[in-house]
């Protein structure tokens, strides 16, 4: 059985992957949440992180009818929160009313200075919105690997590649693979996705 040991340290990168790694904590919260006095005391908080943006959440629905045009619904749902981002533009928090999220964009450090930071400004979060419990925790790290252009075995970098159907020899140009596995003996959802992404600037696949 897997036993999680928080006092163990994992091997470290000097080149991971990692394009985005994320902390995200949705809770509620229970004091008042207006804009500008959150603006200004996070600028006081936080001036290390200058960029601070306004987030309103929308939902946009289109309704299909038989005979008839497509009808269009969109809903504002006001404002949610605030978006603030690093002066070096790597680490962004989100203070919204329904929780906080902390990301950190490449290159990526090391889990305990991410770590670190993330908790730092989650105090702060947390002195703001006064909330009584938290109902979500979630971690995600977003790998990217990029391989060579043209013609790609992924058998040489996946442990378990898509295969075609049958003996159908058919090319493989995209795919998309989840995973969801319990932690026994513990609270846990592991969430492993895979997927194919054409390159930057090209139309051709290639990249993963």
């Amino acid at each position: 059985m897997l036993k999680i040991d928080l006092a163990e340290s994992s091997q470290h990168l000097d080149h991971a992957p990692i394009v985005e790694a994320v902390i995200e904590i949705r809770t509620r919260s229970e004091s008042p949440w207006e804009e500008s006095a959150l603006r200004e005391h996070l600028k006081d908080k936080l001036p290390s992180y200058p960029k601070i943006i306004s987030q309103s959440e929308f939902r946009h629905e289109l309704k299909l009818k038989a005979g008839g045009p497509p009808e269009q619904l969109f809903h504002d749902l006001g404002w949610r929160g605030l978006r603030l981002q690093s002066a070096d533009g790597r680490y962004i928090a989100q203070f919204n009313r329904d929780g906080f999220v902390f990301s950190r964009l490449q290159p990526y450090e090391s889990w305990d200075q991410f770590k670190e930071e993330a908790m730092l400004l989650w105090k702060v979060y947390a002195e703001l919105a006064k909330s009584q419990e938290v109902q979500r925790l979630g971690v995600r790290f977003i790998n990217r690997i990029t391989l060579p252009v043209g013609e790609v075995l992924l058998a040489d970098y996946l442990m378990a590649p898509p295969q075609p159907p049958g003996e159908l020899d058919l090319q493989i140009t995209g795919f998309f693979h989840q995973d969801s596995l319990l932690v026994p003996g513990y609270p846990y959802v592991l969430n492993i996705v895979k997927t194919v992404q054409p390159p930057h600037g090209s139309g051709s696949d290639g990249g993963a």
